[in-house]
């Protein structure tokens, strides 16, 4: 594989990085994700769907941009640059690849054109209080009623679930299958039916990401069930592996560890900056090391989608070391800054407090992010049962 950027490609770097830097709306800039309304999250998804640039991974014939692997990951490493907050990925990532590969001709033409241009907001809905690494035994139920399903159960760890239009749910529908995997189907839902309830989760850094969502016989048209009944576990086996892929997030990793050189330069440590501390240096040169190492295989794996070879077990790899690398980087961060990321400033100042955060600016969401991080290695399939996978799919184990 040829790593060195053409002629063409460095053009394009430019047209990106010129593109992003006259239209990323100014307010967004430096503003905390956890600060964003609905609308900021959207901005920038609108504004790249008007460009054509929302889904630069779908086929062209769905409003894809053609982009060769190069490109795609040249635009990565721009948007990571500048710091934006990309389309989120639940629909552009996740439901938009489900629905075009396995719905019919009236579900893409309803649903693709609104996720293209971010005017639906989508949602998640497969974990469970007693099915998250074990999604098949999932328990909320699909009943046909005639020309509809009637949905009854409750889903977890919807992340920004609060702000959704639809939601992607995974169901039972055959309770008597032989295995639990083959009584799923895979149903959209509007999340403002009626018996359709939202209710929040507080995190341990005092955050407002992720609900429950409780489903009191919700009654949906028969027509939002994407493909054949009862074949849902194969949909979503193919939508957690794009899923996975996304997570290993290593252009903002890259971006992340240019941060933390210059966090550390500006820490001391015995009076000199951190930097300069060889203990600390060589735990970010470890972290740089194995970045390089996921970036290839990153790479390799997007030239094989470019080639119609969809992600296999190579996306287990890139989740488990791309959130071990995140995590990593969160915890040198709380160590780079010591003892300022200990304050609590969330609600700082809408709150009404009048006192100001003490250290620099820098230190402020080191905590928060560090708490909100641990979760990284959960979500999408536990990196435990990544391993075990990698174990039957590589290994033959």
């Amino acid at each position: 594989m040829n790593l060195e950027f053409s002629p063409e490609d460095n053009a394009f770097r430019e047209e990106v990085r010129t593109f992003i830097e006259e239209n990323y709306p100014k307010e967004l800039a430096n503003k905390e994700r956890e600060e964003f309304s609905k609308e900021e999250f959207l901005a920038w998804h609108q504004i790249l769907g008007k460009k054509g640039w929302s889904v630069p991974s779908w086929p062209v014939e769905y409003g894809g941009t053609g982009w060769t692997p190069t490109q795609k990951y040249i635009w990565s490493e721009e948007n990571a640059r500048a710091d934006t907050i990309m389309p989120l990925p639940f629909a552009v990532s996740m439901v938009g690849p489900v629905i075009y590969t396995f719905g019919n001709q009236e579900q893409k033409d309803k649903y693709l054109p609104g996720i293209r241009n971010g005017t639906t907001w989508w949602c998640q809905g497969f974990s469970e209080p007693g099915a998250g690494s074990d999604l098949a035994g999932l328990k909320t139920t699909a009943v046909k009623d005639g020309d509809e399903w009637v949905l009854n159960g409750q889903k977890t760890w919807t992340t920004l679930g609060q702000f959704a239009d639809m939601g992607f749910f995974l169901c039972r529908t055959n309770p008597d299958a032989a295995k639990k995997q083959e009584g799923i189907s895979f149903i959209l839902a509007d999340m403002n039916m009626p018996g359709m309830e939202v209710r929040p989760i507080i995190m341990t850094d005092g955050g407002h990401e992720v609900n429950e969502v409780w489903l009191t016989d919700v009654r949906v048209p028969a027509e939002n069930l994407v493909g054949e009944e009862n074949k849902g576990w194969t949909y979503a086996k193919f939508l957690l592996a794009h899923e996975r892929t996304g997570i290993a997030g290593v252009a903002r990793s890259k971006r992340g560890i240019e941060k933390l050189r210059i966090i550390a330069a500006k820490e001391t440590d015995n009076g000199k900056p951190l930097i300069e501390n060889p203990d600390f240096a060589e735990k970010i040169s470890q972290l740089e090391i194995d970045l390089t190492a996921l970036e290839f295989t990153e790479l390799r794996t997007i030239a094989g989608m470019q080639k119609g070879k969809g992600p296999g077990p190579e996306s287990s790899l890139l989740k488990i070391k791309g959130t071990e690398i995140q995590q990593r980087l969160t915890e040198l961060t709380m160590e780079a800054v010591g003892n300022y990321a200990a304050p609590y400033f969330r609600g700082f100042p809408t709150d009404g407090d009048n006192v100001f955060p003490i250290g620099p600016d820098y230190a402020h969401q080191a905590m928060p992010t560090y708490l909100n991080m641990r979760k990284t290695s959960i979500y999408g399939g536990s990196n435990e049962i990544q391993r075990n996978i990698i174990a039957k799919a590589v290994l033959g184990l």
